[in-house]
């Protein structure tokens, strides 16, 4: 047997969430410690990144302890349309992998250490946050659909990643530049073939992200049952 009784009743040294709070913290003491010894500012702006990447988890935490606000269906798609300009935030924090390149004040292995940590607690809150909108849709409009909207995302969140990364656009642009954002938006839709790497690039990343929350969820499954055994 995996777990026995005196196992359940063991009270946890920390919650899960305050567990994922010191990870987070974690990485922020990396990028303090780094500016502290170099003297320069490169990477703080992974606190910011990491910041957006937890307003979608905090939106979606929000919406599940609201279940006056998911008995209607307008004020969750609202709700939810705010949580999909910010998810891809989440994501796109594994991008700036790209930076190790380019900075050399610091040992390379400790600037790989700050970006794998921001971008492992940027994945972990963006995985989190889609597995809390994923429960909310399956009370909304079934299981089978539910994994739909999963596929629907993540695509979503690619498409995201490309326009913050290679076109530099943010969530607020929405709002900010609206015509501008569009426009772009509309000349890839418009021209696939002209613009075959950067679909390429999409497919791929959605592909990978949705491989990436199911496995973890359905592994998560699997040690909860198992545990139970």
């Amino acid at each position: 047997m995996y777990t026995r009784s005196s196992d359940r009743s063991r009270p946890l040294l920390f919650s899960f969430r305050q567990w994922l709070f010191l990870s987070c913290c974690f990485s922020c003491l990396l990028v303090c410690g780094r500016i502290a010894v170099t003297g320069h500012l490169t990477y703080l702006s992974l606190v910011w990144n990491l910041f957006l990447a937890y307003v979608p988890y905090a939106i979606s935490g929000w919406l599940t302890g609201r279940p006056a606000v998911m008995e209607s269906r307008w004020k969750t798609g609202a709700v939810l349309l705010v949580w999909l300009l910010f998810i891809p935030n989440s994501f796109y924090i594994v991008t700036d992998l790209f930076h190790l390149v380019e900075v050399h004040t610091a040992p390379k292995w400790f600037d790989l250490l700050i970006l794998f940590s921001f971008s492992w607690n940027g994945l972990l809150l963006g995985i989190l946050s889609v597995r809390k909108t994923e429960m909310v849709l399956q009370v909304v409009s079934g299981r089978r659909l539910s994994l739909l909207f999963v596929f629907a995302f993540m695509w979503l969140n690619a498409f995201g990643i490309y326009l913050g990364r290679y076109l530099r656009y943010n969530s607020w642009d929405v709002v900010v530049q609206p015509f501008s954002l569009f426009g772009e938006m509309l000349e890839l839709v418009g021209h696939p073939l002209q613009n075959k790497m950067e679909w390429s690039m999409v497919t791929s990343w959605s592909v990978f992200m949705t491989l990436l929350y199911i496995t973890l969820r359905e592994m998560a499954e699997h040690m909860r049952v198992y545990k139970l055994q």
